[in-house]
């Protein structure tokens, strides 16, 4: 038996090993690597996809957390001049320091759960490099991006990732494609960044502010939610309807609520 097979997933890192040939072949036919591209793959565990990717002639690196995993990473491709590896925590990743020309870095990953959503936010902070992310996630995670308004799945995550990306939901993971299994059913998304924002807002930071204060209580309506930041008055002259819930609103209509709080912070 070899070293590869001897490591065993890691609750504490949320590792879930991608086995299944199937669904590789079909994650790597949907991310579609070309030489010469620049890759960036998250979490590349026992490298189920790494080799697939390699062998595209792409530029890739990789960043892993597990110290444990990293030799046996290096054994498998460190021969290879198109591989390098990073060990490292994604979340505290600069990557700016991969030298990717804005807008050319191809993002990869099977995201374990319990920092994915964290781990987005951080790469939407860079999307100005990126041209697009492939992730497996967990399936709930992937139905609340992709959601529209008006659902339960309409949230903080699905507006500030649609703020950034068009989002594609591309198809389902039963928990018999990785070991150990998961509990729950997971999913792949394409994430691909807006060349020009569709809804831009004049504070980025003020948008996130009004979201995440309207969500904290989204049983609540905007007046109650928002009342810390912006008077019934001024929700209105945004051409919101206070009386709505956070759920109700499009995404247009919380860059006019973040704009108005720019507006009044400005004049304060």
């Amino acid at each position: 038996m070899t070293e590869q097979y001897q490591h065993r997933a890691r609750k504490r890192f949320g590792q879930n090993f991608l086995h299944d040939a199937g669904v590789i072949d079909r994650i790597l036919r949907s991310i579609h690597a070309r030489e010469g591209e620049r890759l960036l793959e998250i979490g590349p565990g026992q490298g189920a996809l790494t080799e697939g990717l390699l062998g595209s002639g792409a530029q890739l690196d990789v960043v892993e957390l597990d110290k444990d995993l990293v030799p046996i990473l290096n054994q498998q491709f460190a021969g290879r001049g198109n591989f390098r590896l990073h060990q490292g925590d994604a979340l505290k990743f600069d990557f700016n320091t991969l030298g990717a020309a804005p807008g050319s870095l191809r993002v990869v990953g099977n995201l374990p759960y319990n920092i994915s959503t964290p781990l987005i936010f951080h790469l939407l902070s860079n999307a100005g490099l990126i041209r697009d992310m492939h992730f497996m996630l967990q399936k709930e995670v992937v139905e609340r991006m992709a959601a529209g308004p008006g659902g339960g799945d309409w949230g903080r995550l699905s507006i500030m990732v649609q703020y950034h990306c068009r989002v594609e939901h591309l198809f389902n993971v039963g928990p018999g494609a990785f070991n150990p299994p998961p509990k729950v059913d997971s999913a792949i998304v394409r994430l691909v960044p807006h060349e020009t924002l569709p809804h831009p807002a004049k504070d980025h930071k003020l948008l996130e502010r009004i979201v995440r204060e309207a969500f904290n209580q989204r049983r609540k309506t905007l007046r109650n939610t928002l009342k810390a930041l912006l008077s019934s008055e001024e929700i209105t002259a945004a051409g919101v309807d206070g009386s709505l819930r956070p759920e109700q609103l499009d995404l247009a209509a919380f860059v006019r609520l973040a704009d108005k709080l720019f507006e009044q912070n400005g004049a304060a």
